[in-house]
């Protein structure tokens, strides 16, 4: 096992398999997930029931399960993945949330995917169960779907909701 170490919005580092920080209970977060599905798909919005992209449902998510969004997401454009080295979702949420091993995710965790190989991951999802997650696709607005093999090796990075 590789130990991942983050730093949360408190400022201090952990190891997801080790960490003193409490983790949000992930029937909380599948639960606020899940009140998600059938939002339609709106680029860079974040409103329950009217619009959302993958982004915007894990600020939704985050927003329920641990309190007011800690920094304001910058205006990106729809191509904003497609340039660049930097992992900008990774370095985020590891400002934010406790990272953990992608093959140790379990339901309730934030899943970063590359939509391309050596591509920077763009897409946001969260797991509802060992073999399914919740996302915002384009065109089909908020799903749950299986973690099919193909989406499965896009995961780059997996992180965890702090408790309240």
């Amino acid at each position: 096992m590789t130990n991942v170490v983050s730093s949360g919005n408190d400022g201090r580092q952990c190891i997801a398999s080790r960490c003193a920080r409490a983790t949000a209970d992930p029937d909380k977060v599948i639960a606020a997930a899940r009140a998600w599905l059938g939002t339609p798909y709106h680029d860079q919005a974040s409103i329950k029931g009217v619009g959302c992209d993958c982004l915007g449902l894990a600020r939704g998510v985050w927003r329920e399960v641990v309190g007011p969004e800690p920094f304001p997401i910058p205006p990106y454009s729809r191509d904003w993945g497609e340039t660049g080295p930097r992992e900008v979702l990774a370095e985020g949420a590891r400002r934010m949330m406790i990272e953990a091993p992608p093959a140790e995710a379990g339901p309730g965790a934030l899943v970063l995917f590359r939509m391309k190989p050596r591509a920077i991951a763009k897409h946001v999802g969260i797991l509802t169960g060992p073999d399914s997650f919740l996302h915002a696709y384009e065109r089909l607005g908020v799903i749950e779907e299986p973690l099919t093999p193909s989406w499965r090796r896009r995961v780059a990075f997996a992180f965890l909701f702090p408790q309240r």
